[in-house]
């Protein structure tokens, strides 16, 4: 578990599950703050969803090569 890659993927999934709950409150509540940022929180999902896959894949291969 010393394996910066394996923490540095808990800290992107993390970051799509804030980016998530963030979107989805501000759409259940409505109003000017989801009018103003309801594209711009999804959009920053899925970046966020592209890093941790990337990460993800790069780590699972990575200890697969004994790395």
């Amino acid at each position: 578990m010393s394996d910066p890659l394996y923490y540095l993927g808990l800290a992107a999934v993390a970051a799509v599950v804030v980016a998530l709950v963030v979107g989805i409150g501000g759409f259940g509540k409505g109003g000017e703050f989801n009018r103003k940022n309801a594209n711009k929180i999804m959009r920053l999902r899925i970046l966020f969803q592209f890093i941790a896959v990337v990460v993800l894949l790069a780590y699972v291969y990575l200890r697969s090569k004994g790395g």
